[in-house]
């Protein structure tokens, strides 16, 4: 869950949601709200059926097949974009480190465009292979990147909160000879909403863990107990990091800024830091953004495996490496579903729209758990009598009801707010992009249940119980 979006979305808000000024952690903290819910219900549900395919496999079981796959693809789909567009702005986070260590050669050459898609693509393909090698590759390139991200974020929030806006406005003096003077803005509840809905694509991280399934040891004691460590640890690291910024850079700059170009974090806080440390948090931003890209691959591959294993997608795609144990068809299609992601952030030009378009994605997947978790146990009291975690039925309509409402209006302001925006392609509308997917993922369903039905009950039969380990 520890990622790249903190370096970036915070500050960028400012030029997707304009007048949001000063009130980016009180937008932060209320969309923290809706994913809390969420990830109870994942973690409720995951210790019931820990299996690879996560929420394909919570709704498909625990309130129907087809909105089961719905979600999933709706997830599949957000997720791959959003690979291929944290690949394609790694770039200019090495450009950038290249620069702040000197090497302004390799700075220049990572600003042409061939050169950036090139490594974008060479990023994605290279973490196809480390999935594909298996767990101790995996965990060998992961674990090592999660720590560097918390020491070298801990440098962000200690000099956040050491330095102040004074500080910073006499740094830019010196550095830059520029006197900029802080402005305000009045508090709108349209704008904090719309904040608010996409600061929540920073909580989604918790999804991949459900994906492993019964890869890991122990998957119903360790897979709810990981996402709730997750979602918590990680979502007060992110507020704390946010906070540290914004204490030291005065909001108004950093609107002004993301106004004219991209700006991240490190590149805010470069004006109050030594060349060292700067270049550090850079190293960590660098870091967090390439760390996003092998969780996310072992996602959207699961997503595919278990589709395949219920026979919505081609059984070959199942097909399990003989040496690895990994499934590398799947890997290879989430690749190149990914490299798509690429070429459509360089020609669309800006990276919010694979936000935009993976917010949607998550807000169905997670609004329809919360459902799940609420019908589970009339749909399939078999698999709700599995529960292991927070199995109080009162407790858990709670979670399930208040998620629901929550997501709800989180998603109707998320697509309010795109469909209101102006563009200059209709195509540059999330909501369009993902309605037209959701429309071929419907087709592909129907198609395939049309097979089921002429096997009689038998074909229905694999949608009730949990797919072999």
């Amino acid at each position: 869950m520890l990622g790249a979006s903190i370096n970036v979305v915070p500050f960028m808000i400012q030029r997707n949601v304009p007048g949001i000024g000063p009130y980016v952690l009180s937008a932060f903290a209320f969309a923290a709200i809706p994913a809390i819910f969420a990830a109870l219900a994942y973690a409720i549900l995951s210790s019931a059926m820990p299996r690879a395919g996560g929420s394909y496999i919570y709704v498909s079981r625990g309130l129907n097949p087809y909105l089961g796959f719905v979600a999933s693809f709706s997830q599949w789909f957000g997720l791959s974009i959003v690979i291929g567009v944290i690949a394609y702005i790694c770039i200019p986070f090495l450009r950038d480190l290249s620069s702040a260590l000197g090497w302004e050669d390799l700075s220049t050459t990572l600003e042409i465009p061939l050169i950036r898609v090139s490594l974008a693509l060479f990023l994605i393909w290279f973490f196809v292979w480390i999935n594909i090698r298996g767990a101790k590759s995996y965990e060998s390139i992961l674990l090592p990147m999660m720590f560097l991200m918390f020491a070298l974020g801990a440098i962000v929030i200690v000099a956040g909160f050491t330095f102040n806006s004074q500080d910073f406005m006499t740094a830019l003096k010196a550095k830059e000879n520029r006197i900029f003077q802080p402005t305000s803005v009045a508090f709108d509840w349209r704008i904090f909403l719309s904040a608010s809905a996409l600061l929540f694509s920073s909580f989604i991280g918790f999804d991949s863990i459900s994906q492993a399934g019964s890869e890991a040891k122990n998957p119903t004691k360790s897979l709810p107990k990981a996402i709730l460590l997750a979602v918590f640890s990680v979502g007060v690291f992110y507020f704390l990091f946010t906070a540290a910024v914004y204490h030291t850079i005065p909001w108004s700059f950093v609107a002004a800024e993301a106004a004219q170009k991209d700006i991240s974090a490190p590149g805010l806080l470069s004006y109050v830091l030594p060349t060292e440390w700067g270049v550090a948090i850079l190293m960590g931003a660098s870091i967090a953004l390439i760390n996003d890209l092998p969780a996310m691959l072992l996602s959207v591959s699961r997503l595919m495996f278990a589709w395949a294993e219920d026979g919505i997608f081609p059984s070959f795609i199942a097909r399990i490496h003989p040496q690895k144990q990994t499934p590398y068809i799947a890997l290879v299609v989430a690749g190149l579903m990914a490299s798509l992601g690429v070429l459509g952030a360089h020609f669309a030009g800006d990276f919010f729209l694979g936000i935009d378009i993976m917010v949607t994605s998550m807000m169905v997947n997670f609004l329809l758990i919360c459902i799940a978790l609420i019908t589970l146990p009339k749909i399939n009291p078999l698999l709700a009598g599995q529960i292991s975690v927070l199995k109080n039925r009162r407790l858990q309509l709670w979670i399930g009801w208040l998620g629901t409402l929550f997501l709800i209006g989180f998603l109707i302001i998320h697509t309010y707010k795109d469909l209101t925006a102006q563009v200059t392609h209709w195509f540059f509308h999330s909501t369009f992009i993902w309605l037209i997917v959701m429309t071929l993922a419907s087709c592909l369903f129907f198609i395939k249940w049309s097979k089921f039905r002429q096997n009689g009950p038998e074909g229905h039969e694999r949608f009730k119980v949990l797919p072999e380990e």
